[in-house]
């Protein structure tokens, strides 16, 4: 009890709010949880990202593979992963896609679309996502995934 104060005073003593110094204090200990959850948090939304984008690349390659049963051979460089969504109209026979199962190419982790590479003679085409920045080469989460 705080002695020599009237008993209002000594009741709104009572119910007076937090300090300066107890609101600093919340504020560091915040600062300081964010400091070291937050990497290992965007780690994971970055692990994440490469895992989401080979699977995509893997549902592309199957698709591929179901195209070229169909017509018999993989795209060409200038037709692309296009051809798994768009009819190519006259001289491509047997052609019964879509093969994906939206109307649009995916995008990889990141938004970049993928990059396709014809297959050699007698090979398997690669499907390639440049990574977080997009580019060819790089490492870490820049680095390029190809299946």
């Amino acid at each position: 009890m705080i002695a020599g104060l009237p008993p209002r005073r000594r009741q709104l003593r009572r119910k007076a709010g937090y300090t300066l110094i107890e609101v600093l204090i919340v504020l560091a200990i915040i600062a300081l949880l964010v400091a070291l959850v937050g990497p290992r948090l965007f780690a994971l939304y970055d692990g994440a990202k490469a895992k989401t984008t080979n699977t995509q690349i893997a549902n592309l390659k199957t698709a591929l593979d179901t195209m070229q049963i169909d017509i018999g051979r993989y795209p060409t460089e200038q037709e692309g992963l296009t051809l798994l969504v768009q009819s190519p109209g006259q001289g491509v026979t047997n052609w019964s896609g879509p093969y994906l199962s939206s109307a649009e190419l995916p995008k990889d982790g990141w938004g970049n679309p993928f990059v396709y590479v014809p297959a050699p003679e007698g090979g398997q085409p690669q499907v390639e996502s440049l990574g977080a920045d997009g580019k060819p080469g790089g490492t870490g989460t820049a680095a390029d995934i190809i299946k």
